[in-house]
């Protein structure tokens, strides 16, 4: 059920025929995706200045590139890495905790208003961040004050639109759909980077203050088009209907004690909320959180460091300037792009999760000692090595983050109960943030030791990660096996 408290859409109240029975429910679930899918494209967007101004911000260093490295205090000391890196700390650390919260309270408020209500703070605090640079700012205070409310705000986007995605689609395909649009976390790396590197020449404010600038307006767009939910327009999702029905080994009455349990004696139109800690029982929640929790480790280390790597290590002998090295991580998220559709679409094919993702963890230990390696040979084996990289570290991040916390949040135990999505999803994503802030960090103080040990320890995170998913894969392979349904079966059916 809903919250209480809902407004539709306002472009459906001026554009009547956009209503039922004008459009079908395959138009509004296309229209969902898109709208969700540049407004957190936005938001990554946002989020990628600090890794593109972190060689301007700096310690300088000796290139032979044309650019001239001054630094901006209080980040061009000796110990600058360690203050970018406490910067990443400020902002990933509010963006954990809040995101905790930002679950619990969309699950009982309107989504899209909550939605637009953080895109708008985001693209503030963004904006805010760069006047920093017109108005000659350099006090720490200032920079982790700015990044701390802007994890806050950015903590509401991905519960909001994980949970309105969920609304709109049942489980059959929703690996394949979800990796598809979770391809808003690369596309908006891409346009933040590009749009980041490409002002950057004209003072690193301006890095800032675009990307803000875009955000609020893709915040104005989602204000008028997004429908949360399809009983919103008198549709009925058929996805959910089959996905609710699902049969379960469990016995009847544990499940109406847990159901008890979990919704007390809250009124008809708040049963679908449930509680923080009940959340975190329901099966496989706390296996792919902590998973997450390195996997967001490895996957924002690079998001906010490889440009910075990228600057500081020479590509066939050359150091790239700062607009290059900005433009060349792009490949990382690119290849991101094509792992999260291929893990979503290889879970999709043999209905397990959690075994498509520690082939994905696997891989990429190879990948990032090669890349490490070889990748400074060539500009091409740079590329490519990026490439595969990026693919093979974004595929199991992007499949948790997305189908699988749809998945968890809508399990048959709690009856499909999409209300529970948000708070599943924020416990899932909340806990890889907690990596996600300690990631960027230690790259800042390992990094002024060298980047071997950085590597070493990205890869002994992804070692981690797929070591919290082997009972669960263990799980859904004697599944399989028993059904009868395992990869050959899947792949003569389709």
């Amino acid at each position: 059920m809903q919250p209480k408290t809902l407004t539709l859409a306002p472009a459906l109240t001026l554009f009547p025929n956009l209503k039922p029975p004008h459009k079908t429910l395959l138009f509004h679930q296309i229209l969902v995706l898109i709208v969700t899918f540049f407004a957190y494209a936005s938001f990554h967007a946002s989020r990628k200045p600090p890794s593109i101004v972190k060689s301007v911000l700096g310690p300088k260093i000796q290139s032979n590139s044309s650019s001239i490295d001054t630094g901006w205090a209080p980040f061009d000391g000796p110990q600058g890495t360690h203050r970018l890196g406490e910067l990443d700390l400020a902002f990933l650390s509010s963006y954990s905790i809040g995101m905790y919260f930002a679950g619990h309270f969309g699950d009982r408020i309107d989504l899209r208003l909550f939605l637009v209500f953080g895109m708008m703070g985001s693209g503030a605090c963004t904006m805010i961040f760069g006047l920093g640079y017109w108005l000659n700012v350099h006090l720490l205070g200032f920079f982790v004050g700015v990044q701390v409310v802007c994890g806050l705000f950015q903590s509401i986007g991905w519960p909001c639109v994980v949970a309105v995605v969920g609304n709109w689609f049942g489980k059959s395909k929703r690996g394949l759909i979800m990796g598809v649009w979770n391809s808003h976390t690369s596309v908006g790396n891409i346009i933040g980077s590009v749009v980041a590197s490409g002002v950057l020449e004209f003072g690193w404010g301006w890095s800032f203050v675009v990307p803000g600038l875009l955000v609020i307006v893709v915040g104005v767009l989602v204000f008028m088009f997004l429908v949360v939910s399809p009983e919103d327009l008198g549709l009925e999702c058929p996805g959910m209907e089959v996905e609710m029905n699902v049969e379960v080994k469990v016995d009847s009455e544990r499940v109406e004690s847990e159901e008890a349990g979990l919704l007390g004696s809250e009124s008809s139109d708040t049963l679908s909320a449930i509680g923080f800690l009940e959340a975190w029982r329901l099966p496989g929640v706390a296996p792919f959180a902590f998973c997450l929790f390195f996997s967001k480790l490895v996957a924002y280390t690079f998001l906010y460091w490889l440009p910075f790597y990228i600057n500081h290590t020479a590509v066939a002998g050359v150091h790239l300037s700062h607009k290059t090295a900005g433009i060349l991580s792009t490949i990382f998220d690119i290849g991101g792009v094509f792992g999260g559709i291929l893990a979503g679409y290889i879970s999709d094919l043999i209905d397990a999760r959690a075994v498509t993702s520690i082939g994905f963890l696997l891989l990429s230990i190879p990948a990032l000692v090669f890349y490490r390696l070889y990748g400074g040979l060539s500009m091409f084996a740079n590329i490519g090595l990026m490439f595969f990289s990026g693919l093979l570290v974004n595929g199991p991040y992007s499949l948790i983050t997305t189908a699988v916390a749809a998945d968890l949040g809508t399990q048959s135990l709690i009856k499909g109960n999409s209300r529970a999505l948000a708070t599943v999803t924020a416990i899932i994503d909340g806990t890889g943030s907690v990596g996600a802030a300690l990631g960027p960090l230690l790259a800042g103080y390992i990094s002024s030791r060298g980047w071997n040990s950085v590597f070493v320890m990205l890869i002994l995170s992804i070692f981690f990660a797929s070591l919290f998913l082997i009972r669960v894969a263990r799980t859904e392979i004697e599944g399989k096996l028993n059904e009868g349904k395992w990869i050959w079966n899947n792949i003569s059916s389709h």
